[in-house]
C-alpha cells in the first residue's frame, strides 16, 4: 500500500515521463522539483514502488518509467483534470456551432476538432439508429438505371445511398413509389421496418411487379443500412510522430490493426455496452465546474488492457455522447500510453459536451 509521499511521487514520475520521454531518475526529480529529502530517499521509494509494479525500470543504469498499473493507479486515484483555457473553449463552441451541416458531418466534424486539440487519434462511432423512426424517404433519378435513395430519420440524421434501379422507370415514378412508401412506414422504428412492411407499403403502385420489386429491394437495403453504425476516424498520421511509433515494426502493426475499421469499432462498441454493465474503468470529471450537467464518465484502457493486437503501447480513452433521447455513440482517443491524461481528458469532455448540447439543440429544432 502506497503511503502520501509514495503517491505523490508516482504522479510526479508519470507527469515528468509524459512530458520528457524519458525515463526518470532520483537525482533529477530532486533536483527538478527540489525536494527537501535526499536523492537516496527518493531511489528507496522508487525500487519500493517498482517492487510493487507501479515503476518499471527499462535498463540497467536508467530511471524508471511507469507501467500499465501505475498508469491505472494514476488515472483511478491520482489525476486532477485540468480545465480548458477558456479561448480554447470559446474557439470549440464556435467551431461547432458554425458549422451548418447535418447532423452526420457535424459529428465527422466533432472528431477532426478533437484530433487537431489532442495532437492523437480521434475515432468517433455514431449510434445505431435500430430505434430512430423513418421520417422522410426520396428516390431521385440520377440518370436512366441510377438513383439516390435520401432516408432521413427522427433525429435528423440524412443517409443517402446510390442504388441501381430499372431504366424503364421515369422520375415521376420514382418520386411516387417513394412518396407512397414514406406515407406507409413514416414513424415506425428502423428495427421495425422489414422488406415485408416495405412491400405493404407500396401495395397500390401502379409500376409493374418485376420492375417495383427491385426498387422496393434497394428501398428496404437503404432504410436498414441508414442504422448501420458508423465511424469517422482522424489525425492518424500524428501518433507516429510520437517517439513510442518511430519503431518501424511496432508502427506498422499498429496500423494494420487501425485499418480493420470494423474490428475497431466492434471492440469499442462491445467495451461500452460491457463497462456500462459493469460500471468499471470508469473515471469521474474531478474538475470544480460544478455548473456542468450530465458530466459524462470516462472509460480509459491502457496497454495490455486493450484486447487489440498492435495497441499493447497505446491508451484509448472514450466517453459517450447523445443524439437525442436515448441514442448514444462514442468519442475516443487513442494515443500511446505515455501521453497527458488531464489536458486530454479535459480536450474530450469539453468537446463531447459541446457536441451533445449542439445535437440536442439541433433536435429540438427539427421537432
Amino acid at each position: 500500500m502506497m503511503d502520501e509521499r509514495k503517491k505523490w511521487l508516482l504522479k510526479t514520475i508519470i507527469e515528468d515521463y509524459v512530458e520528457s520521454a524519458e525515463p526518470v531518475g532520483s537525482k533529477v526529480l530532486t533536483t527538478r522539483h527540489k525536494l527537501d529529502i535526499s536523492p537516496a530517499t527518493v531511489r528507496n521509494d522508487m525500487a519500493d514502488l517498482e517492487e510493487m509494479g507501479y515503476l518499471e525500470k527499462p535498463h540497467t543504469s536508467s530511471g524508471r518509467v511507469p507501467s500499465d498499473k501505475g498508469y491505472r493507479a494514476y488515472i483511478d486515484n491520482l489525476i486532477v483534470l485540468e480545465p480548458l483555457p477558456t479561448e480554447i473553449e470559446t474557439r470549440i463552441r464556435k467551431y461547432l456551432s458554425d458549422t451548418m451541416l447535418e447532423v452526420r458531418n457535424l459529428i465527422e466534424q466533432a472528431a477532426t476538432l478533437l484530433a487537431e486539440q489532442s495532437n492523437y487519434i480521434s475515432l468517433v462511432l455514431t449510434p445505431r439508429y435500430g430505434s430512430s423512426s423513418l421520417q422522410q424517404i426520396k428516390i431521385l433519378q440520377i440518370e436512366p438505371g441510377r438513383a439516390l435513395v435520401v432516408v432521413v430519420l427522427s433525429e435528423g440524421i440524412i443517409k443517402d445511398r446510390v442504388v441501381r434501379v430499372p431504366n424503364l422507370l421515369s422520375d415521376k415514378q420514382l418520386a411516387e413509389l417513394a412518396q407512397t412508401i414514406e406515407q406507409g412506414l413514416k414513424g415506425k422504428k428502423l428495427d421495425d421496418i422489414t422488406l415485408v412492411t416495405v412491400t405493404a407499403a407500396a401495395d397500390e403502385s401502379s409500376i409493374p411487379e418485376p420492375l417495383l420489386n427491385q426498387v422496393l429491394y434497394e428501398a428496404y437495403v437503404s432504410i436498414k443500412q441508414a442504422g448501420h453504425l458508423d465511424m469517422y476516424l482522424q489525425g492518424m498520421h500524428q501518433l507516429l510522430d510520437h517517439p513510442e511509433f518511430h519503431d518501424v515494426e511496432k508502427a506498422q502493426k499498429f496500423l494494420a490493426t487501425l485499418n480493420k475499421e470494423h474490428l475497431v469499432a466492434a471492440y469499442l462498441d462491445e467495451w461500452q455496452t460491457q463497462s456500462s454493465a459493469e460500471n468499471s474503468g470508469i473515471v469521474e470529471n474531478k474538475t470544480d465546474d460544478s455548473d456542468q450537467e450530465d458530466r459524462p464518465a470516462f472509460m480509459v484502457r491502457i496497454g495490455q488492457e486493450i484486447a487489440l493486437d498492435g495497441m499493447e503501447d497505446c491508451s484509448f480513452i472514450t466517453t459517450t455522447y447523445r443524439v437525442g433521447g436515448e441514442l448514444s455513440g462514442q468519442i475516443c482517443v487513442i494515443g500511446p500510453r505515455r501521453m497527458p491524461y488531464s489536458r486530454t481528458i479535459s480536450q474530450i469532455n469539453f468537446i463531447n459536451k459541446t457536441l451533445t448540447e449542439e445535437l440536442r439543440e439541433r433536435a429540438s429544432v427539427s421537432d
